[in-house]
């Protein structure tokens, strides 16, 4: 089959490589749709932590928002899953620690990480070998493309519900990227007022096409108070301005992680009496996703602005946008295209 392989920082290969066959547990999944991250673009620069922490080396073969169809199965897997269309959890845990029992699989010290952590190959390739207790069926309504999009999806919703705000209450998001506009559509669909806060008027129109009228930059921000304030930014200054900006009594979430240590000042938070949470993957909220994107609560459509094919990855990594794009953020990439 064809993979994309990251061979070293801004250097990789579109090559022929043996297809998986499922090992005890796993299936093996024909790939639709992919979506590119910006860890993704962590790992083609250099940038990644992990790469410095032993959690990844190269080559590695990138992709961890999918989805596709199940091809074949593995021993012990229910033949049930055959010819389903799916898409699956990212972090894997090793099933025995004392966060897995709880729960907390995304947590664990030991977890891999599809195509991120642990070796564990991602989805940049015509099919993709991912344990079965990982997958998540995609209902009628929910094709390919919506499926790519749980993953993000389901880690915007947890920053949503850690916000805590509904009707009558009014939220702010800083950063009007992918999670950012996600967080956006589900603060809004939980009844929120919800104002945007962008690094310039250009940044800010993918969103005010969404609806959202009220985006602003840090000139044009009004004085309102905010009940809640979601960072979804990789800013390392923005964390603290978050707290400043939320009332007293509120909640900020945080889930950008910038590439230097951020600092907040925790007598701030303790004299405003806040409550701040920090967030960490999909996996407690990807069928929750599903169910808002089945419903149409929500619908992430807008935020694809263009599909590619395996050899066009590269380029996208690197920072250009496909001829045709749209104005939305995200990129989708097709394994099967240009086969």
């Amino acid at each position: 089959m064809r993979a994309f392989i990251l061979t070293g920082p801004g250097e990789y290969t579109v090559d022929e490589v043996p297809s998986p066959e499922p090992a005890p547990g796993e299936v093996v999944v024909d790939v639709e749709r992919v979506g590119v991250c910006g860890t993704d673009v962590e790992f083609f620069t250099g940038e990644m932590a992990y790469l410095r922490q032993g959690h990844a080396a190269y080559p590695m073969r990138l992709g961890h928002e999918w989805a596709g169809t199940v091809r074949a199965t593995g021993a012990g897997v229910d033949a049930g899953w055959l010819g389903r269309r799916v898409t699956g959890d990212t972090m894997l845990g090793d099933g025995t620690c004392h966060r897995c029992r709880r729960g907390r699989q995304h947590l664990c010290a030991a977890r891999q990480e599809v195509g991120i952590r642990g070796g564990r190959a991602g989805a940049l390739a015509e099919r993709l070998a991912v344990p079965a207790a990982s997958l998540r069926a995609l209902p009628d309504g929910v094709d390919a493309e919506l499926g790519a999009l749980v993953e993000p999806g389901g880690n915007a919703l947890r920053v949503a519900q850690a916000a805590a705000v509904g009707p009558g209450e009014r939220a702010l998001v800083l950063g009007p990227g992918t999670i950012g506009s996600l967080a956006a559509l589900f603060l809004r669909a939980a009844g929120a007022e919800v104002h945007l806060l962008g690094p310039s008027e250009e940044a800010l129109g993918f969103v005010r096409g969404l609806g959202f009228d009220r985006a602003w930059t840090e000139a044009t921000l009004p004085d309102l108070p905010f009940d809640a304030v979601v960072d979804a930014t990789n800013a390392v200054r923005l964390p603290a301005l978050a707290l400043d900006l939320v009332e007293p009594g509120g909640r900020l979430a945080y889930i950008g992680l910038a590439g230097e240590p951020s600092h907040v000042d925790t007598r701030t938070l303790v004299l405003k009496d806040v409550t701040a949470v920090g967030v960490l993957s999909a996996s407690p909220a990807l069928d929750a996703t599903i169910a808002a994107y089945a419903s149409g609560a929500v619908d992430p459509r807008p935020l694809v602005a263009a599909t590619v094919g395996l050899d066009e990855v590269g380029p996208v990594l690197s920072g250009k946008r496909p001829r045709g794009a749209g104005a939305g953020p995200k990129v989708h990439v097709d394994p099967r295209l240009g086969e």
